[in-house]
């Protein structure tokens, strides 16, 4: 990681604009900050791409386009990469955030950044329109930089997908790891899945009787797992005939990143801020 953290800082340093992607259901907790550390040491313009916009809530990914485009130097979209045209008003939204490549004389040069499974190589190759990048369910499947050109005064540079060395909330690491941001290696799904279920019960309770068919009332994110287990039939034979609690919590999860208990987001604006401020006066009590 410290290697690739200083190609990319060398690749900015001849980079025009950057293109961040970053997961529509948890926008701030798929942000990499050393991303945008080094964006800001160059002061280069960025284009932060909500990509999995048709996975998320719509009312949500709005709230956090509004909390975006108040930033400075700064646009955002929410898009799905599947969709050609979707992608296809990205080179005209990076054009205009660098108007001084607009004489052609130079090639506009881009750099596309994000951290691991958010869709960043399916993008580049929808850009590109064609398979210029591996894609995969599994984090980091892009291993190195390349530069390619993509069009008439346009080159893309693709880096590798760039998680930071520690994940300062808890929240932010179960967020990540239900989207597959982080290696299953790294995480334990029932931990993973109960904070889900947790989130679920709290935002979107309806989606877990349309999902499952047990009314949430009076569960937690625990109850949530169980239950899935006794109306999936996870039993865990061999031991006691009990629940199969890991593999009900893959259901969940695999349900979750699939897209099959409806359009949901982990954050918003209202939540983050609430998390962060909770996180200050705990710093501050400590």
């Amino acid at each position: 990681m410290t290697s690739a953290r200083k190609k990319a800082a060398e690749t900015m340093a001849r980079t025009d604009l950057v293109i961040e992607v970053l997961d529509a259901r948890l926008p701030e907790a798929s942000r990499n900050p050393m991303i945008e550390e080094l964006r800001q040491f160059r002061q280069r313009p960025c284009l932060k791409i909500l990509n999995k916009a048709d996975l998320a809530d719509p009312a949500a990914t709005q709230a956090w386009l509004a909390f975006y485009q108040r930033q400075p130097n700064l646009k955002a979209v929410a898009l799905s990469a599947k969709k050609a045209a979707d992608v296809a008003k990205i080179p005209g939204l990076c054009r205009a955030l660098a108007p001084h490549r607009s004489d052609n004389t130079k090639p506009l040069r881009m750099m596309i950044m994000g951290i691991p499974n958010v869709g960043k190589s399916t993008l580049m190759n929808a850009l590109l329109k064609r398979k210029a990048a591996a894609v995969g369910d599994e984090p980091a499947v892009t291993k190195s930089q390349q530069s390619l050109d993509m069009g008439p005064g346009m080159t893309l540079t693709d880096t590798p997908g760039l998680m930071w060395p520690k994940i300062e909330h808890d929240s932010d690491g179960y967020m990540l790891a239900a989207a597959h941001a982080i290696g299953r290696n790294a995480v334990i799904e029932e931990e993973v899945a109960e904070f889900l279920g947790a989130l679920l019960l709290a935002r979107y309770p309806e989606r877990l009787k349309a999902r499952y068919g047990f009314d949430a009332e009076g569960l937690d994110g625990h109850g949530v797992i169980e239950l899935v287990a006794r109306r999936r039939g996870c039993i865990q034979k061999g031991r006691g005939d009990g629940y199969d609690l890991e593999k009900a919590s893959i259901i969940v999860l695999t349900d979750f990143r699939a897209g099959a208990l409806g359009r949901i987001s982990l954050e918003t604006p209202a939540t983050r801020a609430a998390m962060l401020a909770a996180a200050k006066e705990e710093a501050a009590s400590a």
